[in-house]
């Protein structure tokens, strides 16, 4: 059974490595049947989250705020992975990753509990260091309070200027973990 998957890409360049490794994902996953969805953050007009409790009201417009993440809200609820792709940046996510996700809570708002949607998730990263550790510590955590499974992990550090992925190993275990996807 097909699966239908979300790649929230917090890169802020569309071609860069971050980007290298995601294509060679939905790649995969498409070839086993899988229905990908990417939205490429960067050129996304998505305003920071005001912590205000004010959304939840409307399932299909579930935050106050009205501007791009009204794209991603219908496509993130069916979803059944989410994948979070991002360059490493100070030793974790992207501000364009953390800033959509963080108005992902709008959709927990739309239950009593608050409560999040259950989702099986993947972490895509392009690092010019190899020290992922903090967003490991995070993005693992980020697992446990949301009740999510992690099905996969791509880390390719070494990689800084746009291009320097190429023929890295990493571009294959990207692929070959959206292949595996049935």
């Amino acid at each position: 059974m097909s699966k239908k998957i979300l790649i929230l890409n917090g890169s802020p360049r569309k071609n860069g490595n971050t980007s290298a490794l995601t294509a060679e994902f939905a790649k995969g996953a498409r070839e086993s049947g899988n229905v990908v969805t990417e939205f490429f953050l960067g050129s996304m007009n998505i305003g920071g989250c005001k912590g205000c409790f004010g959304g939840g009201k409307n399932a299909d417009s579930p935050c106050v705020q009205k501007d791009d993440m009204e794209q991603i809200y219908p496509v993130y609820k069916e979803a059944d992975i989410v994948v979070l792709a991002t360059p490493l940046y100070y030793w974790t996510i992207s501000g364009q990753l953390k800033c959509a996700f963080d108005r992902l809570f709008a959709v927990a708002e739309c239950n009593p509990d608050y409560q999040n949607p259950k989702k099986d998730s993947v972490l895509i990263m392009a690092a010019e260091g190899n020290g992922f550790e903090e967003t490991l510590y995070w993005y693992d955590r980020l697992e446990k309070h949301l009740g999510w499974k992690s099905i996969g992990k791509v880390l390719c550090g070494g990689v800084m200027d746009i291009g320097d992925i190429a023929g890295k190993k990493e571009l294959q275990e990207a692929y070959e973990l959206g292949k595996s996807i049935q």
